[in-house]
């Protein structure tokens, strides 16, 4: 088997916003040696769904701590719901984003990272509410899609099946906070390489440390 890259990520999780850039740029540069999985985390489960003036007081000091640890940028029309509790109709959870990515990796399953880069920008960057369908509309083009296929799937019970078994999958490798990286050499050998937000260079370190020892060329 080839070798697999897999990114535990939670569209909702601020850190995998902030670090969206590094997990890009590790997908460029070893694309050829690795797949990449991505796998969505179940990070606000359905029935923990409570509105964002719930969690805004707390997000209101930690996104500027994400800010500056990786350099991302929160857009003002996320940050609009986070100062504006009491005006914002949004009741974040994870179903349908994590939806979106199943119906976006049977489709386009190499483009998994971007697909995920791309939702935390609707949410983080462009304020798009991703419990909200219309919030894809704009992805539709960019990763060739049917637009009826797709909202079709969007609601239909195999493709939340799909969402969920990432879920479990995530449940599975034990993994506890987002982002978290591991690396799958074989069906024996899995690695994880990042817990947490970690640096590119950091990373890259473990990368060829693990190519060199199981002699990925």
């Amino acid at each position: 088997m080839k070798p697999i890259i897999i990114y535990c990520y939670d569209a909702w999780c601020g850190w995998c916003y902030g670090f969206s850039p590094v997990i890009k740029s590790l997908h460029e540069k070893y694309k050829n040696q690795f797949d990449f999985e991505t796998l969505s985390g179940g990070m606000i489960p359905v029935e923990s769904t409570q509105h964002i003036g719930k969690i805004a007081g707390y997000i209101k000091d930690a996104y500027k701590t994400v800010e500056g640890m990786t350099g991302i940028r929160f857009g003002d029309d996320f940050l609009w719901h986070i100062n504006n509790p009491d005006l914002s109709d949004w009741y974040p959870n994870s179903e349908m984003a994590a939806i979106a990515m199943s119906i976006s990796k049977d489709i386009n399953p190499a483009r998994s990272i971007e697909f995920a880069a791309d939702l935390q920008f609707a949410l983080y960057s462009e304020g798009r509410d991703l419990t909200d369908p219309e919030a894809y509309r704009h992805l539709i083009e960019k990763y060739e899609f049917d637009p009826k296929v797709f909202y079709e799937n969007l609601k239909s019970d195999e493709y939340k099946e799909k969402a969920y078994y990432d879920f479990s999958l995530i449940k599975q490798l034990n993994v506890t906070g987002f982002p978290t990286l591991f690396i799958q050499t074989d069906e024996s050998k899995l690695y994880m390489i990042s817990r947490g937000y970690s640096d590119e260079k950091s990373i890259e370190k473990r990368i060829q440390d693990i190519m060199l020892e199981n002699n990925i060329q």
